[in-house]
């Protein structure tokens, strides 16, 4: 593994890897006594918030990001990374195991908004 942490680019990253990892990031730092959910939910809107600058003028922007400079994708990558991060620190802290969470929700939402079948479209694709 480098100094940034990359793997190998054909290497999935589980959730349990990535929550150890910053695990260890606070623990090395004696920060862990400032990640209390309150803080890490409010540190992690802040990078929400920088993470909307990235589109905030930029219109409707395509799948794929056509056009977009290659450092503007990295940045993306680096903001979306940060939100991630604080997510998966925020579920560890409040004991929730993260990947669980998400499964069962996608299969609620199956049950909230089921596939429609030909003659029914009125699926919005929204979830909650």
């Amino acid at each position: 593994m480098s100094k940034t942490g990359e793997d190998s680019e054909n290497e999935s990253v589980s959730l349990d890897l990535l929550k150890q990892k910053m695990a260890d990031f606070a623990k090395e730092r004696n920060w862990e006594q400032y990640h209390s959910p309150r803080n890490l939910l409010l540190a992690m809107v802040g990078e929400v918030g920088e993470l909307s600058e990235i589109f905030q003028w930029k219109g409707e922007v395509p799948k794929g990001l056509p056009g977009w400079k290659e450092e503007e994708k990295v940045h993306l990558g680096e903001e979306l990374s940060d939100v991630l991060l604080y997510l998966i620190r925020l579920s560890d802290m409040c004991g929730v195991d993260l990947g669980k969470a998400a499964l069962r929700k996608i299969g609620l939402n199956a049950i909230k908004y089921p596939a429609p079948n030909n003659n029914n479209n009125n699926n919005n694709g929204s979830s909650s």
